[in-house]
């Protein structure tokens, strides 16, 4: 039997029920049907309070509009409803929000949208979305930056196995790795931050020419088109736009590479995690919280969910992103079709990478790390992990070409037979010649062998604070 949702349930379509990486998160909220609307609200309050702050609008309709226009008076779903026959939802809104000002103040009622046009409010709206988004996002990525810091800190000379081509290469640091993941989450603040503070206001009117606002002005000044402008940016807390961006979406095309850089170096976490959580290697484990990544299968599985939602949150955003930067190629002065085109997008970069950054948060403070189990994983190659680095010490002893060949033949060996590089070079004429038994062992051990790992996280987060001698004090 088809179960059809009823028409007054549809607003309750798009709960996340797909999209798990974004469902319930704060960002939510601030990218919802009913966030746009307020924000549409704001954006056509805004600019009213502008053009009377100029004084081309009676200052007591300024005042009145703005008291009547609360979003919570508007019907979204009808409003939804009404785009379909203006592809777009700002002529039913401006429609609906006439008349609510109407019923309390009809001599307002006609400076509503006084020289505006769609575009200027929804673009203005979208910004404004972006802004809130991005704030959200920006402090999740400080929680997912405390973290790591303290994880790099900690584990800055704690050894693990490097791997490339998804096999042991030589030794490194968990405290590189986690300064690694620093540098990238470092790298989307410093993103994200620069787009929250450079999101404009759109004013342009009909063509983006603002011929209306200017027509609706009188004569007020061949500057007043960008007094406007100023006015409108520090009504809604934007910034004031060059020219009318209605078909140059540098904003929008900025907004999606933001959000598809914050994704995918939150989804390079991600995929470390999942392979470091593997049950054959187990380095590290994610925070463990009742009956979360549990299998509807298997009663013994712990899934790391969490880093499961960053990656799908990854692999999503860029192809969004990619959406957003064809719809750079909007035609003439006003698009039919590529700025519509945005709007979804639009909103899933945003709550995408919202809820990924929200989720990384999560994982990364209650992330629990296995110094014990990474030591152990250093061993499973008998040495050979190391093998770089015996080479490097019989190269000016044997020359470069014997002592590859010496350790490539000594490597094979230790595997076919499944014993220690170290059992296999300590029976090599050609090795015990030059190296004794102590100076071998001390060769072999993958964590004398960890370069300028150490080093190198400090150059991201820093030499360690100082703590106070308090026997001294």
């Amino acid at each position: 039997m088809t179960h059809v949702l009823p028409p007054d349930l549809t607003s309750l379509v798009d709960s996340g029920l797909l999209s798990p990486v974004r469902a319930a998160t704060p960002v939510e909220a601030a990218v919802s049907d009913a966030a746009w609307l307020a924000a549409m609200v704001e954006a056509e309050t805004a600019l009213v309070r502008a053009q009377a702050r100029l004084g081309t609008v009676p200052a007591d309709a300024a005042r009145a509009i703005t008291a009547a226009a609360r979003p919570g008076r508007l019907d979204l779903v009808a409003l939804a409803r009404a785009a379909r026959e203006t592809a777009n939802p700002v002529v039913g809104f401006v429609k609906a929000l006439t008349e609510a000002v109407a019923a309390e103040d009809p001599a307002a009622a006609e400076y509503v949208h006084r020289g505006s046009t769609s575009q200027d409010i929804l673009d203005t709206a979208a910004m404004l979305v972006v802004r809130r988004a991005a704030a959200l996002i920006r402090a999740d990525l400080d929680r997912c930056a405390a973290a790591l810091e303290e994880l790099a800190r900690e584990h800055r000379a704690t050894p693990m196995a490097g791997r490339t081509l998804t096999l042991h290469a030589v030794p490194t640091t968990f405290g590189l790795k986690a300064a690694g993941w620093l540098h990238l989450v470092n790298e989307a603040r410093r993103r994200v931050e620069a787009l929250a503070d450079s999101v404009p206001v759109e004013l342009g009117g009909a063509a983006g020419t603002l011929a209306g606002y200017l027509e609706h002005a009188g004569t007020p000044g061949d500057d007043y088109a960008d007094r406007l402008v100023e006015a409108y940016a520090r009504e809604t807390g934007l910034a004031p736009a060059a020219l009318p961006w209605h078909v140059l979406r540098t904003p929008v095309a900025d907004t999606g590479a933001v959000c598809a850089f914050a994704a995918t170096a939150l989804g390079k976490i991600a995929v470390d995690v999942q392979s470091m959580a593997r049950t054959e290697v187990g380095e590290v484990t994610e925070p463990a919280v009742a009956g979360r990544g549990a299998s509807s299968a298997m009663p013994h599985k712990r899934n790391p969910v969490l880093a499961t939602l960053m990656r799908s949150a990854a692999l999503q955003v860029p192809q969004l992103a990619a959406v957003l930067y064809g719809t750079m190629l909007a035609e003439d002065e006003r698009s039919a079709g590529a700025w519509h085109a945005e709007w979804q997008p639009l909103r899933e970069c945003l709550r995408l990478t919202g809820g990924s950054a929200h989720t990384a948060a999560e994982l990364l403070t209650g992330l629990t790390v296995n110094a014990e189990r990474m030591r152990a994983n250093l061993d499973l190659t008998g040495g050979q992990i190391v093998s770089e680095r015996v080479a490097a010490v019989l190269t000016p002893l044997l020359g470069k070409g014997p002592a590859r060949a010496l350790m490539t033949r000594a490597s094979h060996e230790a595997a076919d037979r499944g014993t220690s590089l170290a059992r296999v070079l300590a029976a090599d004429p050609e090795v015990t010649r030059h190296l004794g038994p102590a100076e071998l062992e001390a060769l072999l051990d993958p964590a004398q062998y960890l370069g300028a790992a150490p080093g190198l996280v400090d150059r991201v987060v820093g030499p360690a604070p100082e703590v106070p001698d308090r026997a001294a004090a």
